[in-house]
């Protein structure tokens, strides 16, 4: 049984618990191997296996939130402690998140599932008789969580967490435009903007946008509307954000999977928060009343942060394969 989070004494401010624990490890590693896998459009996906690898050990899948990757702290720490309790762990890259920009206009976004259902499927085909498991953070689990309900029963895993995913995209981006005097929104902004500056040759096939156009977008909406929507086949941001938003795909969910959310998330609208009713009997919930996003770090010892969700997320997974 995974117990509910508590945060640490020291770390109840929900905007403390999301923006310190990239600052607990700043020498943190983990080793790892990348591998460019060929996508069917012509296009590559970066992967990021630890090593050593494992021939023999059930897989683990994780994605990494909005401009994230395998540097990210939550993902490295994640990775470090499946590896500890016997996984053999994968991160994917999403597009133009990897070490190269890739090579079609498109890049990736909160809907987007098919690059995931592509590797799940090698991964199946390569090694059939390994279980596969996944997590997935913020934007990352919104994937995750669209993927599981779209699959249903067909779905290639056997469980599945889910961290701090925005659900509610429309929302959810309201909140980011304006919490902590819009620092979280200049700061995904920031970055979103220095990745798709090294694909403007690429974009510049489908969208006619200068440096200094894309430069000047100081709006995460407004950049959505310009550049995620046009590049992936919305007609704009709301379209975008009501097509890939995942909260009706949690009641279609046919594998055993943990919802870890915070109600306090400053980046997530409080609409987020799923219910009992609005998600299926797979699916067993943790929303607790602090945590931040991507955060819920626990410990008496200010000196010694506890990760909860490196300790809940493998043991909800090692739990699952035992019951198989």
């Amino acid at each position: 049984m995974i117990s509910q989070f508590k945060p640490a004494w020291w770390m109840t401010n929900r905007h403390v618990q999301t923006i310190m624990p990239r600052f607990f490890r700043p020498s943190h590693t983990t080793r790892y191997q990348l591998e460019l896998l060929d996508t069917p459009d012509k296009d590559f996906l970066e992967l990021a296996w630890s090593l050593p690898k494992d021939d023999n050990a059930p897989l683990a899948i994780v994605l990494h939130g909005l401009e994230g990757n395998i540097n990210s702290f939550y993902a490295k720490g994640m990775m470090k402690a499946l590896k500890k309790q016997g996984f053999s762990v994968v991160l994917m890259h999403f597009r133009n998140c990897s070490t190269e920009a890739n090579r079609l206009p498109r890049a990736y976004h909160s809907g987007e599932t098919g690059d995931l259902d592509f590797l799940l499927r090698h991964l199946k085909q390569q090694l059939p008789n390994r279980p596969m498991v996944a997590v997935g953070f913020s934007l990352g689990a919104n994937v995750l969580a669209k993927y599981l309900g779209e699959q249903g029963e067909q779905c290639l895993l056997k469980a599945a967490a889910i961290v701090s995913a925005p659900y509610e995209l429309s929302a959810s981006c309201q909140v980011i435009r304006k919490s902590l005097a819009k620092i979280y929104q200049k700061y995904l902004l920031d970055r979103m903007k220095q990745s798709m500056t090294r694909k403007l040759p690429q974009i510049k096939q489908q969208l006619a946008l200068t440096p200094e156009q894309l430069a000047d977008i100081d709006d995460l909406w407004d950049f959505d509307n310009q550049l995620t929507a046009p590049l992936h086949g919305f007609s704009g941001a709301e379209d975008y954000y009501q097509q890939a938003s995942a909260k009706p795909y949690l009641i279609k969910i046919a594998r055993p999977t943990l919802l870890i959310h915070a109600k306090d998330d400053p980046m997530l609208s409080i609409k987020a928060v799923p219910t009992r009713q609005e998600v299926s009997e797979h699916v067993t919930l943790r929303v607790s009343e602090k945590g931040g996003h991507v955060g819920f770090i626990s410990g008496n010892n200010p000196f010694k942060p506890v990760y909860w969700l490196e300790h809940a997320i493998p043991q909800y997974f090692k739990q699952q394969l035992e019951s198989l």
